[in-house]
């Protein structure tokens, strides 16, 4: 084996770049130079990394120099202008936003389903799947190796978290001007009046409520993150046919994105196999035993790495279709663990040349 490649990390000092900082510090060290990056106004601070203090350099051209691969955590527009710029200085870029997912000339790699694509990268970049659909997706796809997945429909219930710091910081302003107040919520409006204008990123109240609406406005009254979950999941599966149906629903907690997925297959499915196909799937958690209540929620699966999934059972009309509940860190596995398992692929790669 040769040298340890150099790893960079941009946007470190992120929501999703400190768990990727705690994953570079408890998994396996495969790296060799870790360099820390974010925008000009962060630079200078010192993070822990490894067991160590390291200070996050600016985001320029020269910090990719010599760097094998980088780890991009930032806005679409700042991946579009830079990840380029990591590849022409001779940089394999990871990419956790949006901006090249759909792009045919860049895989979408989940590594517990596609694994062998990360080697097909025309533009030197490997996209990674949205939050949702990555928590989702691990699921599916055993399901769909053993019965022949044919149509999707999915209602998420996703974090404040998913909205970014500004989204927690929120939900936690509203529940503070909320509390000790046991009325709240038995009037119209008194929510938001308690609550007063400011919103956050969020269209309506989050506390006391859910919210059917994450993402922005596509035609025809779609929001993007429901987009997401159909483009996303034909892509990944190599399902280009594949239909889907999703609504995406803001829900007051913290961290992990949960779902409900009615899954329609090719053959008949029995409820007790897609157990045993699941229980057996990487990176997937049963818990599913309803009479002694017994199933997944946020608060289980937060700060952990599978999907957890529950309520699995046949549908009462459909042979073929399968229901279940599942959730999953939004931050871990569908941000900063997902993007960390891309590229310690790619760093047993480069290792072995």
């Amino acid at each position: 084996m040769g040298k340890l490649p150099t790893l960079a990390v941009v946007g470190a000092t992120g929501a999703v770049g400190t768990v990727m900082l705690e994953l570079l510090s408890s998994r396996k060290n495969v790296w060799g130079e870790i360099r820390l990056v974010a925008s000009p106004r962060s630079a200078g601070r010192k993070l822990s990394c490894r067991g160590e203090q390291v200070e996050v350099l600016p985001l320029s051209a020269e910090v990719f120099d010599g760097v094998d691969v980088a780890m991009f955590d930032v806005p679409d527009e700042v991946s579009r202008e830079w990840a380029p710029i990591a590849v022409s200085k001779g940089a394999i870029a990871v990419d956790n936003s949006g901006a090249f997912r759909m792009d045919p000339d860049v895989p979408l790699v989940v590594p517990e389903i596609n694994p062998d694509h990360v080697r097909n990268r025309p533009r030197g970049i490997i996209a990674n799947a949205n939050c949702t659909t990555l928590a989702m997706i691990i699921a599916v796809a055993p399901l769909h190796r053993e019965f022949g997945l044919r149509e999707l429909m999915i209602s998420s219930y996703q974090a404040a978290s998913g909205a970014g710091q500004s989204g927690v910081d929120t939900l936690h302003d509203q529940l503070a001007k909320l509390a000790g107040d046991r009325s709240a919520g038995t009037r119209t409006g008194d929510v938001r009046q308690a609550i007063g204008e400011d919103l956050g990123p969020f269209p309506a109240p989050l506390a006391l409520n859910v919210v059917p609406w994450t993402g922005s406005l596509r035609d025809a009254g779609w929001s993007s993150e429901e987009l997401k979950l159909r483009n996303e999941s034909r892509k990944i599966l190599g399902l280009p046919d594949l239909k889907v149906s999703a609504t995406c629903v803001r829900v007051p907690v913290i961290t992990g994105h949960s779902a409900v997925v009615h899954a329609i297959f090719g053959s008949e499915v029995e409820a007790g196999k897609a157990r045993e196909v699941l229980e057996a799937a990487p990176g997937v958690v049963v818990v599913d035993d309803p009479a002694a209540g017994e199933f997944p929620t946020p608060t289980d699966a937060v700060g952990t790495d599978p999907t957890w999934v529950g309520r699995i059972r046949r549908s009462l009309d459909d042979p073929r279709a399968l229901d279940f509940f599942l959730v999953g860190d939004n931050l871990r596995k569908g941000a900063a663990l997902n993007t960390a398992q891309i590229a310690e692929l790619l760093s047993a790669e480069l290792s072995a040349r």
